[in-house]
């Protein structure tokens, strides 16, 4: 049985070299749904990872995002790259998984060889989910350069898109409510590049000035360019910014991954001492004490945690 799994293995792994999807999509359901055969994996895999650039693109719902990369990804594929997409969505309430209006979408992208996977964001801080760096090194290893992660936009998204990603791009529209007040709102510091999609809409010069004004003029200095995926326009200077951007990222990528490595591994610290915790409460009788005490008013809730607190790490 021991020599039949590590076959199966090692034929994953072959596969997965190749590109082959089937691999791919098994490796990713790994991640997604089963830790310890996730662990075994990347322990694989983790030393070739880190060679491709990620590109985060977020914004609002209603943005676009998905066509628009659908039209880059091709694209890109012009400029001799081979592009894969994580779409971070939110978690289906029924059954667990991922909603998969993107593929709907991308359907042109991927008859010319994109690769798309949606992952359920599983509640997760600002809707990425952990699995999203491993699925990233799974697909570093099938061969795609770029990584494109699609998030749903929603809450601390943004920011936490910036902390994956190489290159964060974010994406407004005129229908979308987005306005003066939107762009301030906490944005203006994490994007490489800003896009006015759906730029032949009423609205989109107006925005495209107040994106310039708000944006464009601070010392970082970004790219702001319009983009429309009905009238095929700005989406060639969009993939050609991207590839320069590209080549100076790659330059700075092993000081870039030093910094999410510490912040990976403190992750995963911080949730292993959580699950020992949350075992240790169960079977701790200071926590019960206290706990009814705190049902019953006898004590404030800073108090209980303090006495249970010390009492874990004696």
């Amino acid at each position: 049985m021991a020599v039949q799994k590590t076959r199966t293995s090692l034929e994953l792994l072959a596969d997965l070299k190749k590109g082959k999807r089937g691999a791919i999509a098994k490796a990713i359901s790994m991640v997604e749904n089963d830790e310890t055969k996730a662990r075994k994996l990347v322990k694989k895999i983790f030393k070739s990872s880190g060679t491709s650039i990620v590109i985060g693109i977020t914004g609002p719902a209603g943005a676009g995002k998905s066509s628009l990369i659908n039209k880059t990804s091709i694209a890109l594929k012009k400029l001799g790259f081979k592009a894969a997409v994580l779409a971070v969505d939110p978690t289906s309430h029924l059954t667990g998984g991922a909603i998969l209006g993107d593929r709907v979408r991308m359907t042109e992208s991927t008859d010319s060889g994109l690769y798309i996977r949606s992952i359920a964001s599983r509640g997760a801080t600002g809707a990425v989910s952990r699995s999203v760096r491993n699925s990233i090194r799974v697909l570093e290893y099938a061969g795609f350069n770029p990584i494109i992660i699609e998030s749903v936009g929603a809450g601390q998204t943004e920011v936490e898109i910036s902390n994956i990603a190489d290159i964060t791009v974010v994406v407004f529209n005129p229908h979308t409510g987005d306005n003066i007040q939107t762009i301030k709102a906490g944005i203006t510091e994490i994007g490489d590049i800003y896009l006015v999609n759906k730029s032949d809409l009423d609205g989109a010069a107006q925005l495209f000035e107040s994106v310039k004004e708000f944006i464009g003029m601070t010392e970082r200095n970004p790219i702001i360019l319009k983009t429309s995926t009905t009238k095929n326009q700005g989406i060639d200077e969009f993939a050609k910014q991207l590839k320069e951007l590209m080549l100076q990222k790659k330059k700075l990528k092993r000081d870039l991954d030093s910094k999410r490595l510490e912040m990976e591994l403190k992750d995963i610290v911080l949730n292993n001492v959580k699950n020992r915790i949350d075992l240790l409460l169960e079977s701790d009788k200071n926590y019960t004490k206290y706990l009814k005490k705190l049902q019953q008013k006898e004590i404030d809730p800073f108090e209980a945690a303090d006495k249970i607190s010390d009492s874990l790490l004696k």
